[in-house]
């Protein structure tokens, strides 16, 4: 299983590297089928958030979907014992499910990565830089203000509600952008109060034009 560790805006030394492997052998055994680890380490300069100026994501990606994970603390050491927590805990769930499907009939899980927010139906900046490539990530700043879009392009395939909604959990999203296998349609499910979710649709193939208004006497 390779482990690809990076930082954002900061230097990831050797020791936290080495921490990092040991940490994620307890992967490949709850994901057996696990290919790759995505490590992202990021700090915060904010000093109004030097409680978690150190956040860290996690990334399984393996043979079934894509299982994420990520916390913040005030170092990267507890960020990522926070992370591996719910990784963990997600991995489990997914392997339950797996052992589920087969005891049952059942679609098996699609390779579907989520959309990152920013991304969608965005136009693209004057200067490059959209993404071209499946998990390529490009930030541009808006003109001249201080604010920075990060852009990040994901593959995608036709699921059930269903599937998306467990997609969702896996990756410890609030909403998820997917494309409804039953209607052909751009979705996207999203999490209410307590354990109800909504979904919204669009009908790409509606007539946009204004209609015209027949004037009466």
């Amino acid at each position: 299983m390779e482990i690809v560790v990076v930082g954002r805006h900061t230097e990831v030394a050797d020791r936290f590297r080495r921490h990092v492997e040991d940490k994620l052998a307890k992967v490949q055994q709850l994901a057996p089928t696990a290919q790759r680890v995505d490590v992202e380490v990021t700090h915060e300069n904010n000093p109004r958030l030097s409680g978690v100026r150190e956040r860290v994501e996690l990334t399984v990606r393996a043979k079934g979907p894509v299982v994420r994970a990520e916390a913040a603390a005030d170092d990267r050491f507890g960020a990522l014992d926070l992370a591996m927590d719910k990784l963990a805990e997600r991995l489990r769930r997914a392997r339950d499910r797996r052992k589920d499907h087969r005891n049952h009939t059942v679609v098996p899980p699609v390779d579907v990565r989520p959309y990152d927010p920013s991304t969608h139906d965005a136009p693209p900046p004057p200067t490059p830089t959209a993404p071209t490539e499946p998990g390529e990530a490009v930030e541009t700043t808006l003109g001249d203000s201080p604010v920075v879009i990060r852009q990040k392009l994901h593959t995608a395939e036709p699921m059930t509600v269903d599937d998306a909604l467990y997609e969702m959990e896996m990756v410890g999203h609030d909403f998820f952008l997917f494309v409804d296998v039953e209607t052909s349609r751009p979705s996207v499910a999203y999490r209410r109060r307590g354990w109800t979710y909504g979904v919204v649709a669009l009908d790409t193939s509606c007539d946009c034009a204004t209609p015209s208004v027949e004037k009466t006497a």
